[in-house]
């Protein structure tokens, strides 16, 4: 197996000075493509065995900071660090950084385990330790006794499987992954997503992962950073990314959300009160926090934190059925909630009761079943 105690004992503090240090650190950094800033002022720290996910849509800086990290692209402003060590300045190869790139990036001409011992020889590694390191790493994404075997000859999973023992194989201190599954089916995707985490786990390596889908973040992640216009949005663990988004933006992004046409009512602390028809509901205080009593908010509710109830149920916004869609193993309702949403609210009903309990055209309540609600002030 390829070990990694080299960062969890006593010689990562001899070489980091204490365990304490952040195995990847981000003071300030800013990049700049002419006029255009990809990336501004970006501020992270990520422990050492932490998965780190960069989440956020296309052209949000998230690969730019990645390659930033990895000493492909240089920073125009700012310092980064790579377990206490400041790396700004330092050469890619010289950053002890493994690496997955979208398309694999796989010498085609050469065989699997000269693809995986490619790192090595280039570092001047005997041809013995090269011959069982590959062995190891072959053996650890599942790929034994295909060492001979040419790209071509592989799936696309199995390509994918090379391109990450390639990167494992030189024992890096820090793991990139720029949308690796991005190429896979979704079936694939999902097993390959469990066998990365499950790897990573047993490795102890500090992960940075690059991706736009919002589940694989939420599945895979100890922590996320939400990311947009080449800003850092939120860090946090995915359940409080998606209890307790930052922003709008955040609560956008992360998760199907409905808004509400809202009013704050009163605070209590931490705690704020906000009006939605004739019901109450409690939200965070702080993103309201330049509000004033009386001001109209917009209240944002997941479609799952929403039941069904007879329309003049206590506590129940009443609405109209629109739209059915069958998901299998819940139902899709979309209600139109008249002077509350100005599009149809969306919840989902477990089971397929809902098929014929809520027919277009049905007269419903819909009660707000969680605390998980946030508000922001209205765009």
């Amino acid at each position: 197996m390829l070990m990694h105690t080299d960062r969890k004992g006593a010689a990562a503090q001899s070489i980091t000075g204490g365990v304490g240090r952040p195995a990847v650190q981000l003071d300030g950094v800013t990049k700049r493509f002419g006029e255009s800033v990809a990336l501004h002022e970006a501020w992270l720290k990520i422990d050492r065995s932490e998965f780190m996910t960069l989440l956020g849509p296309s052209g949000c800086g998230k690969t730019t900071l990645l390659n930033l990290v990895a000493g492909f692209l240089e920073a125009d402003n700012g310092e980064i660090f790579i377990e206490g060590a400041l790396v700004t300045e330092t050469p890619a190869h010289q950053r002890e950084i493994g690496i997955v790139f979208q398309n694999y990036a796989l010498f085609p001409h050469m065989s699997v385990a000269n693809n995986i011992a490619y790192g090595l020889k280039s570092r001047g590694v005997g041809k013995k330790e090269i011959a069982r390191r590959v062995d190891e790493a072959l053996a650890l994404v599942k790929l034994t006794g295909l060492g001979s075997r040419k790209p071509r000859q592989l799936s696309g999973g199995q390509q994918q499987r090379v391109a990450l023992a390639r990167a494992l194989v030189i024992r890096p201190k820090v793991l990139l992954l720029d949308e690796p599954f991005s190429a896979l089916d979704k079936n694939l995707r999902g097993s390959m997503q469990v066998e990365l985490k499950q790897i990573q786990r047993e490795l102890g390596v500090t992960t940075i992962f690059v991706t736009h889908d919002q589940s694989e973040a939420l599945s895979m992640s100890d922590r996320i950073a939400v990311m947009s216009a080449g800003r850092i949005r939120q860090i946090a663990p995915p359940d409080e990314i998606y209890r307790r988004p930052a922003d709008r933006f955040v609560a956008s992004f992360v998760g199907d959300a409905n808004i509400l046409a809202g009013r704050l009512v009163a605070r209590r602390g931490d705690a704020a009160i906000v009006s939605v028809g004739n019901v109450r509901l409690d939200v965070p205080a702080a993103p309201i926090a330049q509000m004033t009593v009386g001001d109209v908010v917009d209240v944002f509710v997941r479609p799952e934190h929403l039941l069904v109830s007879s329309r003049d149920a206590p506590g129940s916004l009443p609405g109209t059925v629109t739209t059915q869609v069958f998901q299998g193993d819940h139902v899709d309702l979309y209600v139109a909630v008249s002077g509350v949403a100005r599009k149809p609210v969306l919840l989902r009903a477990p089971g397929i009761a809902a098929l014929s309990s809520c027919p277009v055209a049905a007269d419903v309540g819909l009660i707000v079943s969680s605390d998980d609600v946030v508000a922001f002030p209205p765009e």
